[in-house]
């Protein structure tokens, strides 16, 4: 894991809570030993530790005996709701990494609305498309992925907002959003476009340290990754973490002295209440 000595523990326990939190790892479900957790963070076990005995501090989990430590029964999320009225659009931006699908599954499993995440929609038929262009499917890079793929990939997370905001379906919209959050005009036009159909935008971006990115991505293991890794320096140098979208927005932190996410995730929903 790369991050600090004085870090790692904190980090281990903000990607474990997010896990929990976004439903990935449910009540009563069983977490892997010490061990396999150091192995898996690339740690030794005594991070791993300090980070349980945060998260128990927490009640996020809890330590039975003979059966090791499993997911608190209370670590379900409640659901403050906004209000019912016009619908919602809260889109989630961020670079490769920074926690954007946790944060769309906690808005979702406190809101009940559907998340419509870009890879979870369009993966599979992205890999074949880049595959039957010559490419292959980690390609993320290439101008095939760039001017042909991207601009049908996003569109189709579009038309999967329009469809559900036309039946009166608030919706979460996950994807890096870098291209299109960089430019007022697609601000506006999207804005435009939702409310014809009677619908509101809320923009959310996720800012997140590169040695948080890097932990995480290399802990997911997705091909669609795999430049970045090889590349990180170069891949650092490119990007800009302290971004901000040239329009109304919220900004999310998702490193270890972060708050929660859910907890960033509540106040971001109390605020669509006034």
């Amino acid at each position: 894991m790369d991050a600090t000595g004085e870090a790692l523990h904190r980090q281990i326990a903000r990607e474990i809570r997010n896990e929990i939190e976004a439903g990935r790892l449910r009540p009563g479900e069983k977490l892997p030993s010490t061990r396999r957790l150091a192995a898996q963070f690339e740690v030794s076990v005594a991070p791993v530790n300090d980070a349980m005995a945060i998260l128990e501090d927490e009640g996020l989990i809890v330590s039975r005996p003979r059966s090791g430590r499993m997911v608190s029964d209370t670590a379900a999320p409640g659901a403050p709701r906004p209000r019912r009225g016009r619908p919602q659009v809260i889109y989630v931006g961020g670079y490769a990494g920074s926690g954007k699908t946790e944060l769309g599954r906690v808005l979702a499993r406190l809101t009940g609305w559907p998340i419509l995440d870009k890879d979870t929609i369009t993966r599979p038929v992205v890999d074949t498309a880049l595959s039957q262009l010559g490419s292959s499917a980690s390609d993320r890079e290439s101008s095939i992925y760039l001017d042909v793929v991207r601009p049908a990939e996003y569109e189709c997370v579009a038309a999967a907002v329009r469809e559900n905001v036309s039946c009166g379906v608030s919706a979460i919209a996950t994807a890096p959003f870098i291209k299109e959050f960089s430019t007022e005009a697609w601000f506006r036009r999207t804005a435009a476009e939702l409310d014809t159909v009677g619908a509101d935008m809320q923009v959310v971006w996720i800012r997140c340290q590169p040695d948080s990115m890097h932990a995480y991505i290399t802990r997911r293991g997705a091909a669609r990754d795999s430049w970045k890794l090889a590349h990180w320096d170069d891949y650092v140098r490119s990007i800009n973490v302290e971004f901000e979208p040239p329009w109304a927005h919220t900004i999310i932190t998702n490193d270890p002295e972060s708050p929660p996410l859910r907890e960033q995730a509540q106040a971001l929903i109390e605020s669509l209440k006034d």
